[in-house]
């Protein structure tokens, strides 16, 4: 059964959401952040997904409504994005999900993709209630998690050929996360382009590499929430 977009609070102020509860009636929750596109159907469905594996997820829209078609707008909306505020909105939308009655479990799990994949590393360092984090080529230049404050595993999805999360700022995130003794796996899946698990772009969707990624990010989550 597909989602409905809900109100939910963050520091006060009220913000949108697409929420997906769990296909069993309840269980782990998971914030799924969005591209640069906004919250657009693809996340809605990546949401959807999420419920029909158990899972009960919240897609917040951090655009405020907005969304785009277009790689120039998007980019605007993108580096237009109040960082402030997006800390408002994730932690309104950590605290939603875990009052959620389809909620269960202390923790939940975060995944983001492309802007919200950098998003989705911000937002495990910022918050002590995440309790897994999962990165698909995440890049953002104005997003800079502070790795000393991150408290759980995390798991990233990288594409081989990515002008955006290229393969020399993959190996300087893993040198970070190294450095600070920090768990964590990365996979990069040969011969794929950024935003392959798009299946909204047939330019640069790969069927393959986009399930393997799906099948390893829900046990990553099973096992860690």
């Amino acid at each position: 059964m597909p989602g409905e977009m809900i109100r939910f609070t963050g520091n006060g102020h009220e913000y949108d959401g697409y929420l997906a509860k769990s296909a069993q009636g309840r269980g782990p929750g998971v914030i799924v952040i969005q591209e640069w596109w906004g919250l657009v159907g693809h996340i809605k469905d990546v949401a959807d997904r999420f419920a029909d594996e158990g899972f009960t997820a919240l897609a917040p829209d951090f655009y405020l409504g907005k969304t785009a078609d277009e790689p120039d707008e998007a980019g605007k909306l993108m580096m237009a994005l109040d960082i402030a505020v997006t800390e408002k909105i994730l932690g309104g939308a950590v605290e939603c999900l875990l009052s959620n009655e389809a909620t269960s479990g202390e923790k939940v799990g975060v995944v983001g993709f492309c802007m919200g994949g950098q998003l989705s590393l911000f937002a495990a360092c910022i918050n002590s209630k995440i309790g897994a984090c999962v990165d698909f080529y995440g890049i953002h230049p104005n997003v800079r998690p502070d790795f000393a404050n991150l408290q759980c595993p995390v798991l990233g999805f990288f594409a081989e050929n990515d002008a955006y999360a290229s393969p020399e700022a993959v190996a300087g995130l893993d040198a970070q996360l190294k450095d600070q003794g920090k768990d964590h796996q990365f996979i990069t899946y040969p011969g794929t382009n950024h935003a392959f698990f798009n299946s909204d772009r047939p330019e640069v969707y790969d069927r393959t590499a986009a399930d393997d990624a799906w099948k390893r990010m829900v046990s990553f989550f099973r096992t860690n929430l």
